[in-house]
């Protein structure tokens, strides 16, 4: 009951902010240019900072264990090729794949991860390593499967293919984009351990702080009930996925592997956390079905409450944890 209070503590929070931007839409308090420039915020300043900062300031040296990172790293990308393959072949609206693929397989660790750990293990234990050998593949996969996706909405249009120029353009889309240049000018900070003065560091601080209140309001603000009732099933089969169907089939090998407690439950968290609301804002703003990245979030935050407090259970029965 304590994990499900905890888990209601974190998710009650989320609804209501996303719930707050709603109301401020339809009593037009908050306009659509808004939800336009509040989304190109968080996507091209907010969240590339932010993954800069955890990054930037993460001791990946010191708590680095090898199996763990690999584990982690393998994982990630097993899971958003499978579940990408999947959309791909199972929906016969190619324009739902990226969102699906994004939502189905990214969860949000690094706003979750840390605080949930802290709260089972009585310390942050392995999170922060999680976050680095995880997030960043979330992130990247999350650039090629919505930059490659975008293209195959043009397609369901009648629009004819150049493939040369658009995996030429793709890449370069890749290279430009906002989140892998925040991640990557991280990485040499952390590997070389370089400390980021206080002042730049607390300046920092304030505009990644931005990001996660400003795009639940977005998400909230832009909801369309039609549409999201049109992509209610793709949004419950993507939501199953991320929930239920990953972990089971992930979580085994790291019990085999023998992980410690707090190992463990970060793997869970990176596995079956609710997906982030990061998804809806790269589906907007990367031409892909940002409709139905907002209904797998909210799905996803409303039930992993329950579904983690089971998974936990689990885990707690079997000794794992």
């Amino acid at each position: 009951m304590e994990n499900f209070i905890f888990s209601l503590n974190v998710t009650i929070p989320i609804f209501i902010v996303i719930l707050l931007g709603y109301v401020l839409r339809k009593i037009k308090f908050l306009t659509e240019e808004f939800v336009s420039v509040a989304n190109k915020y968080v996507f091209k300043v907010a969240l590339p900072v932010m993954l800069f900062r955890d990054i930037a300031t993460s001791d990946i040296i010191q708590t680095a264990s090898a199996s763990f990172v690999l584990y982690c790293m393998i994982v990630t990308i097993l899971m958003f090729l499978m579940v990408w393959l999947l959309a791909y072949l199972v929906l016969k609206d190619k324009t739902m794949v990226g969102a699906f693929a994004q939502g189905a397989s990214r969860g949000s660790a690094a706003i979750l991860g840390v605080a949930f750990v802290e709260s089972i293990c009585g310390s942050v234990g392995m999170a922060p390593l999680m976050i680095v050998a995880a997030v960043p593949f979330f992130n990247v996969l999350s650039v090629i499967i919505l930059t490659f996706s975008a293209s195959l909405g043009k397609e369901e249009t009648g629009y004819k293919r150049d493939r040369k120029a658009e995996i030429k353009k793709s890449l370069k889309n890749i290279a430009k984009n906002p989140i892998i240049i925040g991640i990557f000018a991280g990485i040499p900070f952390t590997l070389l351990g370089i400390k980021i003065p206080q002042i730049p560091l607390k300046a920092i601080g304030y505009v990644s702080n931005t990001a996660t209140p400003l795009a639940l309001i977005a998400i909230g603000a832009g909801f369309d009930t039609r549409k999201a009732l049109d992509r209610l099933r793709p949004a419950i089969g993507a939501s199953f996925i991320k929930l239920v169907g990953l972990p089971l089939l992930f979580l085994p090998f790291a019990a085999l592997l023998k992980f410690g407690a707090s190992e463990m439950v970060a793997i869970l968290i990176m596995l079956s956390s609710p997906s982030t609301v990061t998804c809806y804002i790269m589906a907007k703003n990367m031409d892909n079905d940002d409709a139905l990245a907002s209904n797998i979030i909210v799905i996803t935050t409303l039930f992993s409450s329950v579904t983690l407090t089971l998974w936990i259970f689990i885990l707690r029965s079997f000794g794992l944890i």
